[in-house]
């Protein structure tokens, strides 16, 4: 460990923040063994994709692993498949996402890529496919052949105004939905171009689709699922776990695809168990944690009883997990700068519930009457009265309610939701 204690928290804050693990550097630093059952299930359902049956839906809790369980995915398939991954919001501004621009997005993408790999595309092909979308991003033929001649790329054009520009984005969508079967017709060109390039099959994989507002990706899926699935190559989709938990819109997904991959949550303790007094945590699970814990932060700035703790207080999603470690770094951090020659600091008791009355504070908003009642029979229950209210479907996607799979589905709330159900005295 430094001899500067403040500088070694300020690195495990870094190391904790919310962020997938995406680039290599990162996977390589941080990446322990983790869900490799789901990860073996979505190579096999890409491998056994068919023409009609290619579109797959990933869905889970937000935080739960999924954008890194892709990732390495994604690099796991290159040398059988021409990947396409990227993250929906680091294209569009997440309000403003609609079918037609994810679809525009994946077509970006599918060029972008084969421009940087320098995939051998005749020229009367590349010349359309640059003319066709820079003609539906608005931008001057001209003008891009002097940008292109100085070294600008026409891609990284496009996704700039699709990132920044809302006019834009406006002008693409009103011309696209028009035009909805040349979208389609050319998203195919370009995928059949590359394919035949390169050998490769496509393979678009479009994350962060599940951080949207729920009632977007409602919107979005209810609405455009057919739009969505016109594309004629594989595709992953991922998606929240409350729109599959709508039987409605499930069945709807259903009707166009039958492979559909849920992520579960970390089981750290079997139905009903952790209610009981000294009740110890799975031990490959609970392990799991501690080893993500560990690689992120030296162990000596945490006791290890508080290292379980806040393994346990994540109800065993990933993204708690990091959430609560990095706010207990922050209150060491702020301690060290009061005063910067302590050497006693560390993750104690202390800090811990520091860390989580803040987290419980940040739980406690936008909650009413309704919603207490549904998270106090979740609690008491396991189930909510109904699964199709609403309003569970958005604790469910706000992490206040976890879902949990063995033999059947059962759900619990967030532990820290727990801690604040008893101190308003609605469970004991």
């Amino acid at each position: 460990m430094t001899n500067n204690l403040l500088e070694a928290f300020d690195q495990a804050y870094q190391n904790l923040q919310l962020q997938p693990l995406v680039t290599q550097e990162d996977l390589n630093k941080f990446r322990v063994p983790y869900a490799r059952g789901v990860l073996a299930e979505l190579k096999e359902l890409v491998r056994s994709s068919t023409p009609g049956n290619d579109k797959i839906i990933f869905a889970g809790h937000r935080g739960c692993g999924k954008t890194t369980l892709l990732a390495e995915f994604s690099t796991g398939q290159e040398q059988q498949y021409f990947v396409v991954f990227f993250s929906i919001s680091d294209m569009i501004e997440m309000s403003d996402i609609d079918h037609i621009k994810i679809l525009f997005a994946i077509a970006v993408q599918m060029m972008d890529k084969a421009e940087q790999q320098k995939i051998d595309i005749p020229k009367s092909l590349k010349d359309k496919f640059n003319n066709w979308f820079a003609t539906r991003s608005n931008i001057n033929i001209e003008e891009y052949r002097a940008e292109l001649e100085a070294g600008f790329n026409l891609f990284t054009i496009i996704k700039g105004k699709l990132k920044t520009d809302a006019v834009t984005r406006s002008e693409i969508k009103l011309e696209l939905e028009r035009h909805f079967s040349e979208l389609i017709e050319r998203i195919n060109e370009i995928a059949a171009t590359v394919e035949t390039a390169t050998g490769k099959k496509v393979l678009a994989i479009i994350d962060d689709l599940d951080k949207l507002d729920l009632a977007l990706v409602e919107k979005i899926y209810r609405d455009n699922v057919k739009a969505l699935f016109a594309p004629q190559f594989r595709i992953i989709f991922t998606i929240p776990i409350a729109v599959i938990r709508n039987i409605g819109l499930r069945e709807m997904i259903r009707t166009e695809t039958t492979k559909i991959k849920i992520m579960p949550v970390s089981k750290l303790f079997t139905k009903g168990s952790n209610r009981q007094p000294d009740t110890i945590p799975l031990e490959r699970e609970n392990l799991l944690l501690l080893d993500i814990l560990q690689k992120r932060m030296p162990s000596e700035l945490i006791e290890a009883e508080v290292a379980q703790q806040i393994a346990i207080k994540s109800g065993g999603v990933l993204r708690e997990l990091v959430r609560i470690a990095n706010k207990c770094c922050e209150e060491c951090q702020l301690l060290l700068q009061e005063n910067p020659l302590r050497q006693d600091v560390k993750i104690n008791q202390n800090i811990l519930q520091k860390a989580l009355t803040e987290i419980r504070l940040e739980f406690t908003v936008g909650l009413g009457k309704a919603k207490y009642q549904i998270l106090t029979a979740t609690y008491n229950n396991f189930e909510p009265e109904d699964q199709e209210d609403q309003n569970f479907l958005d604790l469910l996607h706000g992490l206040y309610v976890l879902e949990y799979k063995n033999d059947d589905l059962w759900y619990d709330v967030h532990p820290i939701v727990g801690d604040l159900l008893k101190r308003r005295g609605l469970i004991s």
